[in-house]
């Protein structure tokens, strides 16, 4: 499997107030070289939703889910089901698989400690990381996952952030100056993924020119 290793499917809410978190999540994981795998990173009308998230979940050693949608908001508004669901694909996969995909690795958010046991507490007793919706917050345990589990070395939760905001402010003249975008949030994720990789080359090829 072409990058399993270093593949990280994301399966976290694609609204207008997530947005920040997650561009900070996706900004993370490329910044320590890995690469994010989202379902959103590709439209085709002829592939099911669930068979193309099952193939990126296949193909992906990491998984990063966030489940600080699943309350529901306002009464008799249902539940939000597709991130828990998909979580339970990667554990299944993980643990049923066998061969490599036992080696999976998989993290779990929420918004608030404690609070994803009202509505799964099949969880209970497990690793559940808070970000309380806060975009810093989310980066820093994202890339403290990375280093632990991994045991790679990299910037501090600080540094990424400073960076990542130094890019936020190059997307904003790329895309709203340059190209004509009302906004960042009208930037497809695939657009954005791209944005990413550009400004991390350009950072690089600078550092070494200094060195």
């Amino acid at each position: 499997m072409e990058n399993f290793d270093r593949n990280v499917f994301v399966n976290c809410p694609f609204d207008r107030d997530y947005k920040p978190l997650l561009l900070s999540i996706i900004f993370t994981i490329k910044y320590l070289g890995y690469l994010p795998r989202l379902s959103l990173e590709s439209l085709d009308s002829s592939e099911s939703r669930i068979s193309k998230i099952a193939n990126l979940i296949n193909e992906s050693k990491f998984g990063i889910h966030d489940l600080s949608r699943i309350m529901s908001s306002t009464e008799n508004e249902p539940y939000r089901m597709n991130m828990p669901f998909e979580l339970g694909i990667d554990y299944g996969t993980k643990f049923l698989k066998g061969g490599a995909w036992s080696r999976k690795k998989i993290l779990i958010l929420e918004k608030e400690k404690y609070r994803y046991q009202v509505a799964l507490s099949d969880l209970s007793g497990s690793d559940i990381i808070n970000h309380n919706d806060d975009a810093a917050t989310v980066m820093k345990e994202v890339r403290d996952w990375f280093v632990v589990s991994e045991s790679i070395s990299a910037h501090s939760g600080n540094k990424i952030w400073q960076k990542f905001n130094e890019f936020h402010a190059y997307l904003y003249d790329r895309a709203v100056m340059n190209d004509g975008h009302e906004s960042i949030e009208h930037l497809q994720i695939a657009e954005i993924l791209k944005h990413i990789d550009n400004w991390l080359t350009n950072v690089n090829a600078d550092i070494k020119d200094v060195a």
